[in-house]
């Protein structure tokens, strides 16, 4: 944990707003998508799908193959509880809607449904063809349920992630946008990142969730940003945005999401503090 609080003072120093970036490209997807303050009829939504949740006190078995939990100690675990600690945060489901609302993809990838608290903020009020992959039955038929219950148009797959990738034929497929919320590891995170460059078109963007969440992710991120067909990133300490946009020079930005700075940022040191002590 001292990791992601070093992390994070480290961002706070090197990061900057709208104003800092140089790039039309990515000053315009800073202010019109990272600040836009529309009150959105969809967020009344993803509150309501993930209260839904806050509200279940029902225990299920989590099988995880991933990175493992900073939070719990059991595999047996209580859905409210999952929703409050282990799923994307409020603000961050907020953003992720923004993001799937101004790049608009038609072909939508996610790596990790849990209890499809990212899920529904990618498929909420959105015509793109959605597919989840997650590798815990039990978590899946949880967020499966929930789908139908919102009417979200969701392919939900169960299956283990690189064997589903080394089994099914990716080349003919380009995804427009992928969500990595998976397998937080250094090695998986980049045989992922391998396995799926087959996929990508010229306006294709990829989100890594948790890039500073270990040396080992945060080693991966660095690789990431150094691929040749990787032209710009963004680091917004939760999440790593990558293009492959041939027409932009390499340039890798750390990029704040909110213009409320202070305050946010005072939170965010106050809470991982709290769970250092």
């Amino acid at each position: 944990m001292q990791h992601i609080f070093k992390s994070y003072l480290k961002f706070l120093w090197n990061s900057t707003n709208a104003h800092g970036v140089h790039s039309p490209f990515v000053f315009d997807l800073v202010r019109n998508c990272f600040y836009d303050k529309t009150d959105y009829a969809e967020y009344k939504i993803l509150d309501d799908y993930r209260n839904s949740f806050l509200q279940n006190k029902s225990t299920i078995e989590v099988t995880d193959f991933g990175a493992g939990s900073r939070i719990f100690k059991s595999n047996a675990r209580p859905i409210n509880k999952i929703a409050e600690n282990a799923g994307i945060s409020p603000k961050d489901a907020k953003l992720l809607f923004r993001v799937v609302h101004y790049f608009q993809p038609e072909k939508v990838l996610e790596i990790g449904t849990s209890l499809g608290l990212a899920t529904s903020a990618l498929a909420v009020n959105n015509s793109a063809e959605i597919i989840t992959l997650e590798g815990c039955q039990e978590t899946a038929k949880v967020a499966q349920f929930q789908f139908q219950k919102f009417n979200f148009n969701v392919n939900s797959i169960v299956t283990e992630f690189s064997k589903h990738f080394n089994t099914c034929n990716l080349q003919p497929t380009t995804y427009n946008l992928i969500y990595f919320d998976g397998n937080h590891s250094k090695e998986a995170t980049l045989n992922y990142f391998e396995l799926l460059l087959p996929t990508i078109s010229n306006e294709t963007v990829w989100i890594f969730d948790d890039i500073h969440w270990s040396e080992g992710m945060e080693e991966a991120w660095e690789i990431i940003k150094k691929h040749p067909k990787v032209t710009v990133t963004i680091d917004t300490f939760q999440w790593g945005l990558v293009f492959f946009r041939k027409e932009q020079v390499k340039e890798h930005f750390i990029v704040r999401t909110s213009k409320s700075f202070f305050l946010d940022n005072f939170l965010g040191i106050k809470n991982l503090w709290g769970l250092l002590k």
